[in-house]
């Protein structure tokens, strides 16, 4: 999955490893059980998160299975660079609610040497690549896509549907917002709300 050992140590550059999946799919789960091992193997860990995510604690990261470490929630991806000096290794919950900026940050933070550990949303509840996510895959060394169970049809899921009619892209929110399908049936959930849409008068008045 991810070297923590390079075989050529004189190359002292760090690097990125994404965790990312729908929506209930372990990926906070397993970005703490990663920083959790970097903690015990007494390496120097701190963990982001971002400000506007204060679902379960203001400064916890805090899985759906209730795991948790401690966090920094910032405002914006740049505060992230003036915190890690010194680190060993930066987790980054949640990066999909961040500004591009956190893809130069992160790249800067391993060509310094850290071990960065990214977890957040590939796709909106629309089915489209979210915010920073694919440039950030992309330039990763190691990516984990994780799966959560379709509540549908028990199926592997990698879609997030959203349940209401809001239409915000970002909606913070658990089970009652979200329920993880799918692709059949996340197209089907899909075509089933499209019908709402349709017949209305999309046409300006003048």
């Amino acid at each position: 999955m991810f070297l923590e050992n390079t075989v050529n140590h004189k190359e002292q550059f760090g690097w990125i490893e994404v965790i990312c999946g729908s929506m209930f799919s372990g990926k906070t789960e397993e970005l703490i059980r990663r920083l959790k091992r970097a903690q015990f193997a007494q390496q120097k860990v701190e963990i982001f998160k971002p400000a506007i995510d204060t679902r379960y604690h203001d400064e916890m990261v805090i899985s759906h299975d209730a795991n948790e470490i401690r966090s920094t929630p910032v405002p914006a991806a740049a505060n992230i660079r003036i915190l890690a000096l010194g680190c060993d290794v930066i987790g980054i919950d949640e990066a999909q609610f961040f500004d591009d900026e956190i893809i130069a940050v992160c790249n800067d933070l391993a060509n310094s040497g850290v071990r960065v550990v990214v977890a957040g949303l590939d796709m909106d509840f629309k089915g489209n690549p979210f915010g920073p996510m694919p440039a950030l895959m992309a330039t990763a060394e190691y990516v984990t896509k994780v799966h959560a169970v379709c509540t549908r049809t028990g199926n592997l899921a990698n879609y997030s549907f959203r349940k209401g009619s809001n239409d915000n892209l970002v909606l913070l929110g658990e089970t009652e917002e979200y329920e993880p399908l799918s692709r059949a049936a996340y197209y089907r959930a899909m075509r089933e709300v499209q019908p709402k849409d349709e017949g209305k008068d999309t046409t300006e008045e003048n």
